[in-house]
């Protein structure tokens, strides 16, 4: 049974992680650069930049001392964002040992290696077997579950002891979890949503109605599942919770920070200025890029995401990406999954 968990970093989704295992009467540390913020949590109990009305649990504590976040750890829960992930793994390497439980909750691919977040941790702690690194992902916007709302995710290792130790870690009466075995399909599900999301703000802020999102969701979803088939995943797992579930929240909420990402872009905004004006990481930008280069890796087509990069880094207008995508040769769809 898992007591004390070190969650890396204190952003919004590892502060709510944080706090829903407080709830559970777990010892928590999240480990942070900034000193501020570490007093900040010590002593207010709250994390005022990503949650300004929260109060945190007493057992949620947090440090700049990444040997001491280590060692408190039983369970070391890793949710930098994807282009942080190798470095703040790098950072406790010293002291990660077989005996700890290796988590990551980030949905996104390393932005340079163009490898998914449990390949980052393997190769940043040789010491330790990558079979029993566990995937945290699913339907689950930091504000609802700090919030305490009914939230549902799931957790895969190529271990299912593994799966099933971190299941019930955070399983919770407002946070359900199930486990998979699938775990190239859920981090492939999780990163590639965010492109999506994207392309559904661009949707909604260039007033499209329903017939679209629906068309959008559902063709997103053949690509996401095509690319994570070529790559050695499941297809049942983009019917589920990782899959379906994930696109759905994360295309249909302002909760997102894809979605509005892709709504300011539609509004002329540009890319450099929605980030700024953000100032937070919107993994959908920098997953756009590496899910062309898997594409062409895999020798499969992505429609969608080639234009939204189009949008994104070419300085093509929403609406013309629109069009092409209409105006592309017919078709036949068979499942909506496999098929071009």
């Amino acid at each position: 049974m898992i007591t004390r968990a070190t969650v890396w970093v204190a952003g919004s989704w590892g502060t709510a992680l944080a706090a829903a295992l407080a709830s559970k009467g777990i010892e928590v540390i999240v480990w942070t650069r900034h000193a501020s913020q570490a007093q900040e949590i010590n002593t207010e109990h709250t994390n005022t930049r990503y949650f300004p009305q929260v109060r945190l649990p007493q057992n949620v504590r947090a440090t700049t001392d990444v040997e001491r976040a280590a060692q408190h750890g039983q369970a070391l829960i890793y949710v930098a964002p994807s282009q942080g992930m190798r470095d703040v793994v790098t950072l406790t390497q010293p002291y990660v040992h077989q005996g700890h439980h290796l988590v990551h909750a980030t949905k996104g691919f390393d932005p340079v290696a163009h490898v998914r977040m449990s390949e980052v941790i393997a190769q940043a702690l040789p010491q330790c077997d990558p079979q029993k690194i566990t995937v945290l992902s699913g339907p689950s916007h930091a504000e609802e579950v700090i919030a305490q709302l009914p939230t549902t995710v799931v957790v895969a290792s190529h271990a299912q002891t593994s799966a099933q130790c971190i299941q019930q870690m955070f399983h919770t009466p407002y946070l359900r979890v199930y486990t998979n075995r699938d775990v190239i399909g859920v981090e492939v599900a999780g990163a590639l949503k965010n492109i999506i999301a994207l392309g559904a703000g661009m949707s909604d802020g260039l007033g499209f109605g329903d017939n679209a999102k629906a068309a959008l969701l559902t063709r997103g979803l053949a690509e996401i599942t095509r690319l994570g088939i070529a790559m050695g995943a499941q297809a049942t797992t983009f019917a589920g919770l990782a899959g379906m579930g994930d696109l759905v929240v994360t295309c249909t909420s302002r909760h997102s920070r894809n979605w509005r990402a892709g709504y300011a872009c539609a509004q002329g905004k540009s890319l450099s200025h929605v980030l700024h004006e953000m100032g937070m990481v919107v993994e959908g930008v920098s997953t756009t890029k590496v899910a062309l280069v898997l594409a062409q890796r895999y020798n499969v087509e992505l429609p969608i995401a080639t234009q939204l990069a189009a949008v994104l880094f070419e300085g093509k207008s929403p609406r013309e990406a629109v069009q092409a995508l209409m105006n592309r040769a017919t078709t036949f769809e068979q499942g909506g999954v496999t098929l071009s």
